[in-house]
């Protein structure tokens, strides 16, 4: 199966971080292979009902510049919250395309994966609700610089066919999110095909899948953990 676009350059320069300059290069480098990141609201059932929201009956869709993508590998900054209000956290599973999909099938799609991870999609979530009252979009509050955090590209092989993907967010070493890709409102082969039908998707494009229930709020030196299987990535907040 295809590997994401410079998933071996990226994952190589983030094991080397350890100043501002080499996390420079790693958020360019992320950002280098990023078309467009394309974000799926209200995947699980329990995440829509701690909201008050509505369970959806089709994917609910937005995205994300690659301006808004950094590397987990080195602290996580906030907007301002005295301006901006509270950040919250979404743990979400996280595909890379390899080849392009344009209206395909199941089967196009689980062939075009190149690389799956863990990404946080950060949400100003005041600033959302104030917009969502007024009926105004939400890009203010999920596109800022630092809304899309994403660890490192694992081959897609160790996920199978992506019906029973664990992963877990640990903040301060307490369970915050626990997600299971059984629970999907709509699986990742019939994400892919779904947007594909609604627009094109080319390689390098990111797709995250959507966020379990959990979400919360980032506080001033939070520390961050991740898990996705044997996989392990922390993160600090400032």
């Amino acid at each position: 199966m295809s590997q994401s676009p410079h998933m071996s350059l990226i994952n190589a320069i983030a094991a080397s971080v350890n100043d501002d300059a080499s996390i420079a290069m790693v958020n360019d480098s992320v950002r280098a292979s990023i078309g467009k990141v394309v974000c799926v609201g209200r995947n699980y059932a329990e995440h829509a009902r701690e909201l008050g929201n509505e369970i959806p009956k089709s994917p609910i869709l937005f995205m994300k510049p690659a301006s808004s993508v950094v590397s987990v590998r080195h602290d996580i900054v906030r907007p301002n919250p005295a301006i901006y209000g509270e950040t919250h956290y979404e743990a979400e599973l996280c595909v890379q395309l390899a080849a392009d999909l344009s209206a395909d099938t199941l089967e196009q799609a689980q062939q075009a994966i190149g690389g799956v991870t863990l990404g946080l999609d950060l949400t100003l979530r005041d600033l959302q609700s104030k917009l969502k009252e007024k009926g105004h979009p939400w890009e203010r509050a999920k596109c800022f610089d630092g809304a899309c955090v994403l660890a490192d590209w694992i081959d897609p092989q160790a996920f199978g066919d992506f019906s029973h993907v664990e992963y877990q967010l640990y903040i301060n070493d307490e369970l915050k999110q626990d997600g299971d890709s059984a629970l999907m409102l709509f699986p990742v082969y019939e994400l892919l095909a779904e947007i594909s039908h609604a627009f094109s998707l080319q390689a390098g494009d990111v797709i995250m899948t959507g966020t379990p229930s959990g979400v919360g709020i980032l506080q001033a030196g939070d520390a961050l953990k991740l898990k996705l299987g044997a996989h392990e990535w922390q993160a600090q907040v400032q």
